[in-house]
Formats: structure tokens, sequence, C-alpha cells
């Protein structure tokens, strides 16, 4: 998990590897969050996060790595905060996903609207034609 600030609000980014699956979760803040504000909400909405379509990645085996370099390895990354790239691209595929569930919605909600407006011109025509 990693909050960070991104104008104009504080958002976390949820990351999990599962199977060689790696999946992600973007989930917005507002004001910014203390620790215990971040594993509260994480403990009462977990059910409820939505992660991005599984991308698949390689295993990485991990080496043994000298103490020092280790701490300066965090301290670096610790200086420059971001959101992965691969968790980057997972984000770009969740939201291009509900683009086209709301494109798909509001295409239907305007044939439905239109077939609406058809009927009532017919029942408007058909009560002319019977002189009401």
């Amino acid at each position: 998990m990693t909050v960070l600030f991104e104008d104009p609000f504080w958002i976390g980014v949820y990351e999990r590897i599962d199977n060689n699956k790696y999946e992600v979760c973007k989930i917005t803040f507002g004001a910014e969050p203390k620790d215990y504000e971040v594993y509260d909400f994480l403990l009462k909405n977990w059910n409820r996060l939505e992660f991005s379509p599984a991308i698949e990645v390689e295993k990485v085996e991990e080496r043994k790595i000298n103490p020092k370099r280790m701490q300066r390895e965090i301290s670096s990354q610790l200086k420059h905060k971001g959101i992965g790239t691969k968790a980057q691209q997972a984000l770009k595929l969740q939201h291009e996903q509900n683009k086209i569930q709301r494109k798909r919605k509001k295409r239907e909600l305007k044939e439905a609207e239109k077939e609406f407006k058809f009927a009532i011109r017919q029942k408007k025509k058909k009560d002319k034609h019977r002189g009401r």
C-alpha cells in the first residue's frame, strides 16, 4: 500500500501479487490520512475494493543483498515516491474498461429514451386519428 498526494487529493495505491497475477486498486482519501485511518479503511472496506484486471508477471528470484546496499536502496526509494509502472498500466486498463461500460450504459439509455419518445408520438397520432 502506497499513500501519495495526487493533486488535489491524497490517494492510496494497493498492489497485490497472487499466483503470478498482478492487481492494483486505487483509493481516493481526500485529506491526508493517518496510518490508523488507512488500516481501518482497509479492514472495513476490503470486500468493496475494485482491483484492476490481472496482469501476468514473471517471478523474480530474490538474492541476498548487502544490508548497507539495501538501506541505500530503501532511502532512495523513499525519496522517489510514486506509482509503479505496472500499477499505472493496471489502473489504466481498469479505467478503460470502466469507460467502455459507461459508454455502453449511456447508449442503452439513449436507445430506451428514443423508443419511449417514439411510442408517445405513435400514441398521439393514434389518439388524433380517433378524434380525441
